[in-house]
């Protein structure tokens, strides 16, 4: 049984309404205490959710981006500093009460910061979701670069060779459920609200990795089904690129003295699995 509070968010932004509502009953067979439902859609034709439970809190927000939508609810989560706070995208799902084991997990561990499940796929695919701090050369190239050119990279990159049935204290772990310990987010900050989509996973959790571990834990498993709208919208394909040039303007280009030390020691921390016993995965 866990001991403290624990709350979760989910942004959305005109998501369809089945999709949150199996998110939502998906949080409500767990022991959260306070789910923050924030909503930075063009309007408020999902605010009837917050009457399924008291325990849903609805907010209709401007929108500033997916890490200023979670800060909403951080703000107020963090007023409890023992307690422990889910990010979560609308598109997951699963079985039971995943919540408790581990949250159990950070009570059992007191040098944990977040931890982050095994994700898969809809289609039962392994999705690669603990990564390498990346390069610029691993986020901007792949997207231009024929498949058979970057395959090795990549698979570097995504941690394919690691057996991804054991745990690993790795420095980017994929924003899409992230379950964080709200002493980590008070020490190391909430998220960087310079970055409207996609490099404030990367942000965070190398942040909390310089005083914290950060877990990819799993025994436990969820279902996501990730869109990756950059791939196949041009307008969300601008809106990555200009956020990873604002992430790597404030770490580093070529030169990150802290990406090739905590991506040496990653390296040497995976178990690696022989390619013959390799689920079938992706990025």
């Amino acid at each position: 049984m866990l001991t403290q509070q624990l709350t979760a968010s989910i942004v959305i932004h005109n998501s369809p309404r089945l999709q949150v509502v199996r998110a939502l009953l998906c949080l409500l067979v767990t022991p959260v205490n306070t789910i923050y439902l924030i909503d930075n859609g063009d309007d408020t034709s999902l605010s009837f959710l917050a009457d399924y439970s008291p325990r849903i809190r609805y907010a209709h927000v401007e929108n500033r981006g997916f890490g200023a939508g979670h800060n909403h609810a951080l703000n107020e989560a963090l007023k409890d500093p023992n307690g422990y706070h889910l990010v979560m995208n609308a598109d997951v799902s699963w079985e039971g009460d995943i919540l408790s084991p581990l949250g159990s997990y950070l009570e059992d561990n007191p040098d944990v910061g977040m931890v982050m499940p095994k994700v898969m796929y809809p289609d039962g695919d392994l999705q690669y979701t603990c990564r390498m701090l990346p390069t610029p050369f691993d986020l901007f190239l792949k997207r231009f670069l024929p498949p058979k050119f970057t395959r090795k990279r990549m698979e570097r990159y995504l941690l394919a060779n690691h057996n991804h049935n054991k745990p690993l204290n790795c420095p980017y772990l994929l924003g899409s459920f992230l379950l964080f310990r709200n002493k980590a987010l008070a020490e190391c900050g909430i998220f960087d609200e310079r970055f409207f989509m996609y490099p404030e996973d990367i942000d965070i959790t190398r942040r909390i990795h310089e005083k914290w571990k950060t877990m990819y834990y799993p025994a436990v498993t969820i279902i996501h089904e990730h869109a990756a709208a950059s791939r196949h919208s041009g307008k969300m394909l601008r809106i990555h690129l200009t956020n990873m040039v604002k992430y790597f303007n404030k770490w580093g280009w070529l030169f990150d003295k802290q990406r090739r030390q905590y991506n040496r020691q990653l390296l040497k921390s995976i178990t690696p699995i022989p390619p013959e016993q390799r689920p079938s995965g992706r990025g």
